[in-house]
């Protein structure tokens, strides 16, 4: 899994070609977290997509809400072909 754990979050920073594919790539996820009822934090700096889960209305902790949206954005293909980066 590209995810990573760190201080209690579940994050990944992926590299695009281009600020177009991060921004193609972030409204899909933005489709899959309306869906689930569960939103990222995130941020973009032109082809650079950095997320990080977790549940704020569990106190700010890691549950299966954070994993669920993990393994939905995964199953993305463009987050497949993405260059993850360390955080």
């Amino acid at each position: 899994m590209a995810w990573t754990e760190v201080d209690g979050r579940l994050a990944v920073r992926l590299r695009f070609a281009d600020f177009k594919a991060a921004f193609k790539f972030m409204q899909q996820v933005a489709e899959i977290a309306d869906a689930q009822e569960h939103h990222p934090e995130w941020s973009n700096v032109y082809n650079l997509v950095e997320i990080s889960l977790t549940t704020h209305d569990s106190g700010n902790q890691l549950t299966a809400k954070d994993y669920a949206l993990a393994d939905a954005i995964s199953a993305l293909p463009m987050f497949k072909t993405a260059k993850v980066e360390a955080l």
